[in-house]
C-alpha cells in the first residue's frame, strides 16, 4: 500500500489527477487546494464548473482547518453515521475557489478507509473525490465499469483489488451554521 500512496502523492503534488478507490465508489481525485488541478478534473469529467464536487479530509482536525466553523451537530452525525456521509458545510476556507459552490458551500467527507486516510494524512491537504465517470453517465459500481477513456486520461491509476465491488455513493447532508440539517441524498 505504501508504494501506491507514494505514487499518488507524486501525482497530487504536481497537480495531476488520480483514479483511486474511496470508501464508497472508485473516484477521481486531485489537490483540493489547487485551482488548476480542479479545472483539469472538471474538464476530464466534462462536468460544468458550477456542478459541485466534494473533497475528503483525513480527520476532524483537518476538517476544522478547511471550514470556517463546523457546527457541533456535524460531529455527532459523523460519529454515529452507519454509512459514508458527506456533509455540505458553509464557508469553506483554504480550498480552491473553483471547488466552492456559488452559495459558498462545500461537501466534505471524512472517509473510514485505510487507503484514503493514509493518503490524505501524508498529503496533508484535502483531496477532491468525484465519481469516476463522465458527467451524466451512471456511477460505475466497480473498476471494470469505469470508461476506458477515463482510465487513459488520468495521471495515475491506483493498483488495488479491481474485482472488489464498492458500496454506493455516500449520504449527503447539508448543515447550516445555525445548526439546520437537510438530507440531500440518503
Amino acid at each position: 500500500m505504501q508504494d501506491e500512496i507514494n505514487a499518488c502523492l507524486a501525482v497530487l503534488k504536481r497537480g495531476g489527477i488520480i483514479l483511486y478507490p474511496t470508501d464508497t465508489v472508485w473516484g477521481l481525485g486531485c489537490d483540493a487546494t489547487n485551482a488548476d488541478a480542479v479545472d483539469a478534473l472538471f474538464a476530464l469529467k466534462k462536468r460544468p464548473s458550477n456542478k459541485a464536487m466534494i473533497c475528503l479530509v483525513s480527520d476532524f482536525k483537518m476538517l476544522n482547518q478547511y471550514v470556517e466553523e463546523v457546527p457541533e451537530v456535524a460531529y455527532d452525525i459523523l460519529k454515529y453515521a452507519n454509512k459514508p456521509t458527506t456533509i455540505v458545510y458553509e464557508k469553506p476556507i483554504r480550498i480552491a475557489e473553483n471547488l466552492v459552490g456559488e452559495d459558498d458551500t462545500l461537501g466534505i467527507r471524512v472517509p473510514k478507509n485505510e487507503f484514503c486516510t493514509k493518503l490524505i494524512r501524508k498529503f496533508k491537504k484535502p483531496i477532491v473525490s468525484t465519481s469516476a465517470n463522465f458527467a451524466g453517465d451512471p456511477t460505475p459500481r466497480n473498476f471494470k465499469a469505469i470508461h476506458p477513456d477515463i482510465k487513459a486520461k488520468v495521471d495515475y491509476v491506483v493498483k488495488k483489488d479491481f474485482t472488489k465491488p464498492k458500496v454506493a455513493p455516500s449520504s449527503v447532508i447539508k448543515i447550516g451554521l445555525s445548526g439546520t440539517v437537510e438530507i440531500l441524498r440518503k
